[in-house]
């Protein structure tokens, strides 16, 4: 059974940066596709950045962050990184790092999330 936790989140001035890690352990193997979502106070979740979790590099992003936010991966690790870069308020959101096993459809599993709060 995979495990997710993700770290580095906190308070950051508007157009600053922060670095999100996610640590994955146990069934690591089955893993095929890794994410990022966000969700602020009373909104719905945000697919923010995805990446394959081997083999080339494959990345997709969401709208509201592309060119602003990277997500990378270090396989020897088995951490997956978020790179913001920029930061404004309407960042702001509690973080979550997700995982996608090869037999499902979506990502099924999902860390605790890290909070991400940007100052104006």
């Amino acid at each position: 059974q995979v495990s997710l936790v993700e770290s580095g989140g906190g308070l950051v001035q508007a157009g600053g940066s922060l670095r999100l890690s996610c640590a994955a352990s146990g069934g690591t193997f089955f893993i095929n596709n890794m994410g990022w979502f966000r969700q602020a106070p009373g909104k719905e979740r945000e697919f923010v950045a995805d990446i394959a979790w081997r083999g080339l590099m494959r990345t997709t992003y969401g709208d509201s962050v592309k060119g602003r936010f990277t997500i990378s991966r270090d396989s020897g690790k088995n951490t997956v990184y978020l790179e913001m870069n920029n930061l404004n308020p309407e960042d702001t959101a509690l973080y979550y790092c997700a995982a996608r096993s090869i037999q499902s459809a979506q990502y099924n599993v999902w860390g605790q999330g890290t909070q991400v709060t940007v100052s104006s």
